[in-house]
């Protein structure tokens, strides 16, 4: 993954204006490090991470805030040059590479337990895009929408799809709601595993596929399915804390009254007796499991939240590159608890975590640095380019390199040393 944002990003940087422009991977790495440490301090703006007052020390040494601009610019997911035809039959294709190595990644790396839940994620974004959604019911309104599948017990994202709108390859006469669900169960399924949906997702021709794998399924569901019974769709005037139970081939319908005119349906196919609490609201095992059962998502996504690397962005590839990054920091985080056995709060742990990244670039930044005091202070003169140094001189015309940054610099933005011959000889 690394190599293929390398490769794409020097491509568009040389197209564009730099013709000896280049990124090594340990550079890519400090770069995402930085974002992390973005996400753990949150100031006002990116910008200001390299504010000596507001700003960690630590970016500061990891990389120069023009260096970061400068790959922010340049970053890309896919060849440029070949996006027009894959576009045709792939709306993501401007960063679906990227994308499918890492689902493939997070589907290999761990085994979930018995309880998935699938809901949907919106990852805040105006960013101008084919399939950008808005959705009046959450905090941000505007957004890219992603159907995830979350172990309930870790909160680790097992699969993850972004909506993107009409799908072809969707079998004509199949609902969305279940080529979704089926498409995030297939690589767990025949393992006995329960998944938990919403209302959007629950049916009962889902629940009858979902058996037929070896997999159970509960979720509330919506009163407009056609193959609810009538009586569980009319809103009689039931008592409140009453509980009507429904059953068919291999599946459980639950209609509970929590308030007066209010009734809650559940579809279980994983209990066979609906029992009641012994207090006053009386509530069925088919509500209770669910209520514990249903937060998988919602809670993976207030701790992305918490640490986002999310900032400020006009490109929707870069925004998904975000999330992708947020997801994997978790996923991280769950992976390294698993293996060790050691509890580790998470902020720790992504500090640690930044800081391995950034360390052979540091490393050979100090290398670097050393090697250049160790060379006399003379400029190399080659052809002609634009200076890189000031904004107000980038329409000048310079031959001279800095001997520390290696950019070119005009006659404005150039400083003389000047020395005796009897210092210099003594000095070199």
């Amino acid at each position: 993954m690394l190599r293929t944002i390398q490769e794409w990003t020097v491509q568009h940087a040389l197209q564009t204006q730099h013709e000896n422009w280049f990124m090594a991977i340990p550079k890519l790495m400090a770069f995402i490090a930085i974002l992390l440490l973005w996400g753990i301090v949150r100031l006002p703006s990116l910008h200001d991470a390299w504010s000596a007052n507001l700003g960690p020390p630590l970016i500061n040494r990891i990389m120069a805030r023009n260096r970061f601009k400068d790959i922010m610019q340049h970053l890309r997911f896919d060849d440029k040059d070949t996006r027009g035809e894959r576009v045709a039959t792939d709306r993501f294709a401007a960063i679906s590479d990227v994308w499918g190595s890492f689902v493939a990644n997070c589907i290999t790396s761990y085994n979930p337990g018995r309880h998935i839940t699938i809901d949907e994620q919106l990852f805040p974004t105006k960013t101008r895009c084919c399939f950008l959604q808005y959705i009046a019911t959450k905090p941000d309104k505007f957004g890219i929408k992603f159907c995830v599948a979350c172990d309930l017990k870790s909160k680790y994202v097992c699969k993850i799809i972004p909506y993107l709108g009409k799908d072809p390859s969707r079998p004509p006469g199949e609902r969305l709601s279940e080529n979704v669900v089926m498409k995030l169960m297939e690589p767990f399924m025949d393992k006995g595993r329960t998944v938990t949906t919403d209302n959007f997702f629950t049916s009962l021709s889902l629940a009858r596929r979902l058996h037929s794998r070896k997999t159970t399924l509960l979720g509330t569901v919506n009163k407009i399915r056609r193959e609810l019974p009538d009586s569980a769709k009319k809103n009689l005037a039931r008592e409140e804390f009453s509980t009507q139970v429904f059953s068919t081939s291999g599946a459980t319908l639950t209609v509970y009254v929590p308030k007066r005119k209010k009734t809650v349906c559940l579809l279980s196919s994983v209990h066979s007796v609906v029992e009641t609490e012994a207090t006053r609201k009386k509530k069925p095992n088919t509500v209770t499991d669910y209520n514990s059962m249903k937060c998988g998502v919602d809670v993976m996504d207030q701790m992305v939240r918490k640490y986002t690397v999310r900032s400020g962005t006009r490109r929707w590839p870069v925004a998904v590159f975000y999330n992708m990054i947020d997801i994997a920091a978790l996923n991280t985080h769950v992976l390294y608890q698993a293996c060790t056995g050691v509890k580790e709060r998470r902020v720790d742990f992504l500090l640690e975590l930044a800081n391995e990244l950034a360390r052979s670039h540091m490393a050979a930044k100090e290398v670097n640095e050393q090697n250049l005091q160790q060379q006399p202070p003379t400029r190399d003169v080659g052809k002609r380019a634009l200076c890189q140094v000031k904004c107000c001189c980038r329409k000048n015309r310079a031959t001279k390199r800095c001997m520390y940054c290696d950019k070119f610099a005009c006659g404005k933005c150039i400083k003389e040393v000047w020395q005796c011959q009897n210092c210099s000889q003594n000095l070199y």
